[in-house]
């Protein structure tokens, strides 16, 4: 277990510090865990999330048809009519990107929102780093405030047997939805200050971008009422999400390649799948498969416990800010699965009713992301996209936004849930 952590902390700091090497620094790694046998091999394929893989391939290719139909230039115009500068700009397309997130995976909302704000920056001739990870950072806030909205919120509906409807209200109180949007609320505050100085004004009255074709518009915005769809069918397999968006992708292309008879319909998309991104998160899934089957997973959760002793207070504390720590660097699907159990029996031990360490466990864990550029998916996919368009995203850069972001998000919803449900 000792070297396992070792490695994994050697892993996040050669990538924090060595930021345009991260997917490979990331499969090294991965395959240092494999050979030394620390993730044995009948574990590689349930360590790797296919799901959110193919999800990314399906809308990256899919948003590619989107871009070149102009409809990005189009939304880019009609939010700039609304706009007065370009702080305002920023701030409206991460609240825009948040209520996307509600309903759909962080990762896929990022790639849709994410060609408007270049459009816009390109517009206005201003850096789109701080737009997309403030769409980034947004999308993994508002993942908690449904039951839809994150693969971790969807693990605690199934455990804790909680309806949709549960997320708005619980037990006759405001449920975590509340909790999310006051942090969003306050954030978008942060937001609004980080980009104090962007007050350049929106020149107003251009003609608006003409649309070339709607069919990429229409298939991506089924890719969003499928994914909302998809969410309420229970025992569905774990890639239905990851299909859904692949095969969208290939009625895209199809239907291009007849419209245009043209080989590079074909190409155009799979050319605008961001391999590298795919091989960063590729090499992480295996890196946590090992630490886990190597129990460092199971060790945080049993010294969280410990650190809690019989203290409500203190635990519930201790839960949301090492859930915030840890997910600032581990995946949070296997740190939440492993912690849920772990909670119940915390809650039983005490004779209290779990939902307050529920809910901050999944506050905590689904904003830990958003404290460095490799602590969540969308994250990755954001700094990704930038990376194509010859955009370098240096840690300050992302921490400037990530950590005011998450603290502004997380202490409203800790201060909600400890006064509702303690």
């Amino acid at each position: 277990m000792v070297f396992a952590i070792c490695l994994f902390a050697a892993t996040y700091v050669l990538m924090l510090i060595f930021s345009k090497y991260r997917p490979y620094i990331a499969l090294g790694s991965a395959l240092i865990f494999i050979v030394t046998g620390m993730l044995p091999l009948n574990q590689i394929l349930d360590s790797i999330d296919f799901n959110v893989l193919l999800m990314i391939a399906g809308t990256m290719g899919l948003v590619q048809l989107f871009i070149d139909s102009k409809m990005p230039a189009l939304l880019a115009d009609l939010v700039m009519e609304k706009v007065p500068n370009v702080q305002m700009a920023a701030v409206a397309l991460a609240l825009f990107a948040g209520i996307i997130s509600a309903f759909v995976d962080n990762v896929a909302t990022v790639l849709m929102v994410a060609p408007i704000a270049l459009e816009i920056c390109k517009k206005l001739n201003t850096n789109p780093v701080p737009f997309i990870i403030g769409i980034a950072v947004s999308s993994n806030l508002q993942g908690a405030a449904t039951l839809v909205g994150d693969t971790t919120a969807i693990m605690l509906g199934s455990y804790a047997n909680m309806s949709f409807l549960d997320f708005f209200v619980y037990d006759g109180k405001p449920g975590i939805f509340f909790a999310v949007e006051l942090g969003a609320i306050v954030s978008a505050l942060i937001l609004a200050w980080l980009f104090r100085k962007e007050k350049a004004p929106v020149p107003k009255g251009t003609p608006r971008t003409k649309v070339n074709d709607y069919v990429p518009t229409v298939l991506l915005v089924g890719t969003i009422v499928l994914l909302i769809a998809a969410s309420f069918i229970s025992n569905k397999p774990d890639i239905t999400n990851g299909m859904i968006c692949v095969v969208l992708l290939l009625i895209g292309i199809i239907y291009t390649y007849f419209k245009k008879k043209d080989a590079s319909a074909v190409l155009a998309p799979l050319k605008a799948i961001d391999f590298e991104t795919i091989g960063l998160l590729f090499g992480l899934f295996l890196i946590i498969g090992g630490i886990t089957n190597m129990g460092v997973i199971d060790a945080a959760a049993d010294l969280l416990a410990k650190l809690g002793g019989g203290n409500i207070f203190l635990l519930y504390t201790i839960i949301v800010w090492a859930s915030v720590l840890i997910s600032a660097f581990i995946d949070n699907i296997p740190y939440v699965a492993t912690m849920l159990p772990v909670v119940t029996g915390l809650a039983s031990a005490l004779g209290i009713e779990p939902t307050l360490l529920y809910f901050g466990l999944l506050s905590g864990a689904t904003l830990g992301g958003n404290c460095t550029p490799i602590g969540a998916s969308a994250n990755i996919a954001g700094i990704g996209i930038l990376r194509k368009e010859g955009y370098e995203v240096k840690n300050k850069d992302f921490f400037r936004i990530g950590i005011p972001f998450t603290l502004a998000a997380i202490i409203p919803a800790y201060i909600y849930f400890w006064l509702l449900y303690h």
